[in-house]
């Protein structure tokens, strides 16, 4: 797989179910090689896009192709991608053993060998019974899962929204290095910005099915600025600027503005802005805000 095909390419992509759109007219073009952060408030269409992505779903309108092909579209396909669901589904009556052995039979590039010395490095015991693994357990053991299938393309959906803390940065530790030894592909939804930012190189804003903003972290916060300065409106501000926020108090005005090139104005105080600036300000909402509440900031 090469940086040309693209990890998962949408135009148009709906899913309607009855007269409500879960998912209308998304266009996304996510290159392989990168860990890319979905994230948006809750009913933006992250899920139903997610299961678009893999095949569970059939669009209503538009198209969808992950690594060059149709979602799910026979076992060779289906063997390309990983996926972990946001409850991080387990057998509870199934032994860790069980659970490779089942994954050796349904996978035919299944890594026996990658599987075991994960467990062996998270200190599970193979005759273990899911059931009575911890929240942090169980989801290593579906990221192992999918890992030892062996993908070019691994998709996570809130797969850590209910673990604690030190299990959250566990399960990305194990996401990162597993990203570079196995050159994954990945796509991560999470309302834990503080996570994205972690693991992140490429960032997908979502917002009522639409796509807001999308590319490689890097540009996107270096083509943003914080400006600070005299009042001023926005309607005045250069055509070069684009404002996506803007408040004022008394004399003084602060914009954040998606910009081409450099801002070159001394009336100005420019700052760079950080992935949560830049994701909350696409929001629409301040961090107090009913949306920006929907997003784990400071964890």
């Amino acid at each position: 797989m090469t940086n040309e095909t693209a990890a998962i390419e949408a135009r148009g992509l709906g899913k309607r179910y009855g007269h409500r759109w879960a998912l209308a007219d998304c266009t996304l073009s996510i290159p392989a090689g990168h860990v890319a952060g979905l994230v948006g408030p809750n009913g933006a269409g992250k899920t139903t896009l997610i299961n678009l992505a893999t095949g569970m779903l059939a669009p209503t309108t538009g198209t969808v192709e992950v690594l060059g092909g149709r979602p799910a579209a026979g076992s060779q396909q289906l063997a390309r991608v990983g996926y972990v669901a946001q409850d991080t589904p387990v057998y509870d009556g199934l032994s860790v053993a069980d659970h490779f052995r089942l994954g050796a039979h349904l996978n035919p590039r299944w890594d026996a060998g990658l599987a075991r010395r994960r467990i062996e490095q998270l200190g599970l015991d193979p005759k273990q019974k899911a059931g009575r693994l911890s929240g942090g357990q169980r989801a290593q053991l579906a990221l192992t899962l999918a890992l030892a299938k062996r993908p070019e393309l691994l998709i996570l959906d809130e797969p850590i929204a209910s673990l604690d803390p030190r299990a959250r940065r566990e399960f990305l530790q194990v996401l990162m290095n597993a990203a570079a030894d196995q050159e994954l592909s990945v796509l991560i939804s999470s309302h834990q910005v503080a996570d994205l930012e972690r693991v992140s190189d490429y960032l997908i804003v979502l917002i009522a099915s639409r796509v807001q903003i999308e590319g490689e972290v890097d540009d996107l916060l270096a083509s943003h600025h914080l400006l600070t300065g005299p009042r001023r409106d926005a309607a005045s501000m250069p055509a070069g600027q684009q404002v996506i926020t803007e408040s004022h108090a008394g004399r003084q005005s602060t914009f954040l503005v998606r910009s081409s090139g450099p801002v070159i104005d001394p009336a100005w105080t420019v700052e760079p802005v950080s992935l949560e600036d830049l994701i909350l300000a696409y929001l629409g909402h301040t961090a107090g805000s009913p949306e920006g509440q929907m997003l784990e900031i400071n964890q």
